[in-house]
């Protein structure tokens, strides 16, 4: 005797037979995860100049030339022919203070310049007594800035000024 099977049925007898498993994702189906996302805001920079304080060569005679340093610390010494003048203007270091976030770490960068009276022009460059640095636990540093000015020689009397850039940045 011959027993015959219906399609229906048939698949209904393999089904039966096949383990159990994961089911696999067919082909076009999505899954979706979560991220994470961080960020941590500080303080600005902020660079003050201390009021009153300045980069000062002081008072001195050019004779035929030479320099004129201060050093960050505020202690002046000439070369060649240029002498200061006993009792008159001393020279000094300029001062800056920052505040920012506290414990950042940053860089100090200082610009050379001029000082002028009328036609007369000497040039000088600046040294910060850092050139870099990290701000406290308050979030404050300080720095002094000395130069050496070029004095060519013969420039006419008077008061010269002038100015340079002081930049601080977060490393």
């Amino acid at each position: 005797m011959q027993t015959r099977f219906s399609s229906a049925a048939g698949l209904a007898l393999l089904a039966g037979m096949v383990p159990a498993g994961p089911a696999l994702a067919a082909s076009g189906e999505t899954a979706n995860a979560a991220g994470a996302a961080a960020g941590k805001v500080i303080k600005p920079i902020v660079l003050s100049h201390t009021a009153g304080a300045a980069l000062s060569f002081g008072t001195f005679t050019t004779g035929s030339g030479g320099r004129v340093d201060v050093s960050t610390s505020g202690v002046g010494s000439v070369t060649r022919t240029v002498a200061f003048v006993p009792g008159l203007s001393a020279p000094s270091a300029d001062q800056f203070t920052l505040t920012g976030g506290k414990r950042q770490t940053f860089t100090i960068v200082t610009g050379n310049g001029s000082v002028t009276n009328g036609l007369n022009t000497m040039t000088f460059t600046t040294a910060p007594s850092s050139t870099s640095g990290s701000t406290s636990t308050t979030g404050t540093f300080s720095f002094t800035v000395g130069g050496k000015l070029t004095v060519a020689g013969g420039e006419s009397g008077g008061l010269y000024s002038g100015t340079y850039s002081a930049t601080v940045a977060y490393n």
